[in-house]
């Protein structure tokens, strides 16, 4: 990791998630960026099953232009991991893997943002990009996310959160009563509205809920506002910075999957939003406090929600947000001054400096 050789950079992409391809559409624009007279890229592709590939670029994906079919050749040779070994933690079963510096997850969801990845890549002793194995996990339970804000003073919806073993004592008509008339149902870890509803009538919110228990073992059921949605992004350093406002006005009744990656009419991005510089403020000053309360380091986007009384309300963080050239994350940072590749080199330093900090704690008495 000296200056001055290239620092080579191990991506990590795909994943065990329903947000798969949302990461291989990350990567592919990650890898399009990055500043080859700074990093040489090392790519590693984890498929829906769990198994590590080591790929090359010019046979990266399949399907690339397309949100709904893109997926992972997994052709490459596969990859393991070695406890301890640094800079030699990853090693192919064919060779033709010198080593990486520090490791790029651009993975999303469970499995890959919410600190299982975190700590294998810590226990391997090598720097990774984003937050820690804590900020990852609490920034992933929303309903955990939402204890700690609570906690700390800082405003989120009422909610209430379901477990399987609790299904016997499901009220939906009290949840209903308490919440309505207009409700979401959210898995607890989940990203880019994979299994959310929106509910309006006691009748449907049973199949709502067993819907998101699809995805994950706890559910939430969120009280529904007429909102504006919007979106700052936190860059980590000495101290974190906030970028300016963005704001998502869907189509729809939300912003869905769809409304997200597939559909380019179901929702408007606006950047900067059209706010008060006073409510920009507020904004900021909330991210960078959620920032903290949730042990963030590295990046994250946080999302609320601001009513039409002018009342934001923290909706939830995202770790390891949406990295394609058109994701609100690099749009907000590229409207507040920082490109596209300065902000991949500027992550990536993060990263070795977080863990050469590591290094100098005593592991001995």
């Amino acid at each position: 990791m000296k200056s001055s050789k290239k620092i080579r950079v191990g991506i990590l992409f795909g994943g065990k998630s329903a947000e798969h391809e949302i990461s291989l559409l990350s990567a592919r624009n990650i890898i399009d960026a990055i500043d080859r007279t700074k990093f040489d890229v090392v790519l590693v592709g984890v498929d829906k099953q769990g198994h590590w590939h080591l790929n090359e670029s010019s046979q990266l994906l399949l399907d690339s232009q397309n949100p709904r079919l893109v997926r992972l050749n997994a052709a490459g040779s596969p990859v393991a991991v070695v406890p301890g070994k640094n800079q030699r933690a990853l090693v192919a079963d064919a060779g033709g893997l010198d080593g990486v510096d520090v490791v790029f997850p651009i993975l999303h969801g469970p499995m890959g943002e919410d600190g299982t990845i975190q700590g294998l890549l810590k226990l391997a002793g090598l720097p990774f990009v984003g937050a820690d194995v804590l900020g990852s996990a609490v920034g992933m339970d929303k309903d955990v996310m939402k204890r700690l804000l609570k906690e700390a003073g800082l405003p989120v919806l009422p909610w209430v959160t379901l477990t399987r073993k609790q299904s016997h004592r499901w009220d939906v008509q009290k949840i209903m009563k308490d919440l309505g008339p207009v409700v979401f149902v959210k898995p607890a870890n989940m990203g880019s509205s994979v299994g959310i509803s929106r509910v309006t009538r006691v009748e449907d919110l049973e199949a709502a809920i067993k819907l998101a228990f699809q995805f994950d073992h706890k559910v939430l059921v969120e009280k529904g506002e007429k909102v504006r949605e919007i979106e700052i992004a936190v860059l980590d350093g000495e101290p974190p910075q906030a970028s300016i406002a963005g704001e998502i006005i869907p189509k729809g009744d939300f912003y869905s999957y769809e409304a997200k990656y597939v559909d380019e009419n179901g929702a408007e991005l606006v950047v900067p939003a059209r706010l008060e510089k006073s409510q920009v403020k507020e904004a900021q000053e909330l991210a960078l406090k959620t920032f903290a309360v949730l042990e963030g380091s590295g990046l994250a986007r946080v999302d609320f929600f601001l009513t039409h009384a002018g009342k934001y309300y923290v909706n939830e963080v995202n770790t390891m947000p949406g990295f394609t050239r058109i994701s609100m994350y690099p749009t907000l940072w590229r409207a507040t001054g920082i490109e596209y590749p300065d902000l991949i080199e500027r992550l990536i330093n993060l990263a070795i400096k977080r863990w050469q900090r590591d290094q100098e704690l005593k592991t001995t008495c």
